[in-house]
């Protein structure tokens, strides 16, 4: 079986930076994606707008054009599916990787499709895909979702949204414009500070006029079918209520950085090791690209300041190569 140089997994926007880089360095490798191109990308809200800048979410110097300033979810699909295109990248796309272990210096991987060999893997999986859970009595009924499309299914329906960051702040808004009924389950004093400083004012307005209620410094306790028990400073309060919306946030596949052996900071943030000039984990030919590098903090890494990952692995793994040569 002929060995690649570089298995890529995860083909969101930084995968395709680490491919790109690859290209350009005439590296055997394989981009493998368990879903659609840019998975999480296209888990966003169907209405959502990036926080950055087109021009800052450029890479292989594909120009960003967007209508405005910050370009949208369905914007960034198109981008990316033309950055593909354009570099005429390796991505397996429906393919999920299953089990890897290392054979002397060999990773052999194997997907729900194939077996590959690599000298050297990239972990590029993002964070989208598993939500970080209440772990609360009721979080398994069908009523309850951690992802969220559009309003749409909640007109006049009464609304629970747990979370005080940026994608529980756009639901609220949203499904409070079409109709439903919104209370806000608020772990602190009010919203994130560092939402969105276009939307902030929005929301803070909002509950402030009592058209959307919040409960702050509370946890949601119990979900009920027709009820959510909310654990606040004055007691237990009993809400009726039809869909909650957790957006509670998302963490790595902890699972895949455990069967390479790639070892976590004891700290909260459960932070992978590697080495920040290169972003090799503890695994020699284990490499950390993107939001996985943050660990639990998931607001450490965003495209923004991920792209330059790419560069900085394949230098490295070019480096090497040429000390093997």
């Amino acid at each position: 079986m002929k060995i690649l140089d570089v298995f890529i997994i995860g083909g969101g926007p930084i995968g395709l930076a680490c491919g790109i880089e690859c290209e350009k360095s005439n590296l055997n490798y394989v981009i493998v994606e368990k879903g659609v191109l840019t998975n999480s990308l296209y888990n966003y809200p169907l209405n959502m707008t990036f926080f950055s800048t087109s021009e800052k979410l450029e890479m292989g110097g594909v120009p960003f054009m967007s209508v405005a300033h910050k370009p949208t979810r369905t914007e960034a699909l198109e981008y990316y599916r033309r950055v593909a295109a354009k570099w005429k990248l390796k991505v397996n796309l429906y393919e999920k990787v299953e089990a890897m272990k290392k054979v002397k210096d060999i990773f052999e991987i194997k997907t729900s499709k194939a077996t590959y060999l690599a000298s050297n893997i990239i972990l590029a999986t993002g964070f989208y895909d598993l939500p970080n859970l209440m772990n609360v009595p009721g979080e398994d009924l069908p009523k309850v979702s951690h992802y969220y499309k559009e309003p749409w299914p909640y007109i006049g329906q009464k609304i629970i949204v747990v979370g005080g960051g940026n994608s529980a702040v756009d639901v609220a808004l949203e499904t409070w414009r079409k109709g439903a009924e919104v209370t806000m389950v608020l772990k602190g004093d009010g919203v994130d500070p560092n939402v969105k400083y276009w939307v902030k004012p929005d929301i803070e307005n909002r509950i402030k006029e009592g058209s959307i209620k919040a409960f702050t410094n509370s946890l949601v306790k119990e979900i009920k079918a027709h009820e959510v028990i909310i654990q606040t400073p004055d007691g237990v309060a009993t809400v009726e209520n039809d869909f909650v919306l957790a957006m509670t946030g998302y963490v790595p596949n902890f699972a895949l950085l455990d069967q390479l052996g790639i070892a976590l900071t004891l700290d909260e943030k459960h932070q992978p090791c590697y080495d920040q000039t290169n972003q090799e984990s503890n695994i020699p030919g284990v490499y950390l690209a993107g939001v996985v590098c943050g660990g639990l903090n998931t607001r450490e890494f965003f495209i923004e300041n991920s792209i330059v990952h790419a560069e900085h692995i394949v230098g490295h793994i070019l480096e090497k190569l040429k000390n093997i040569d």
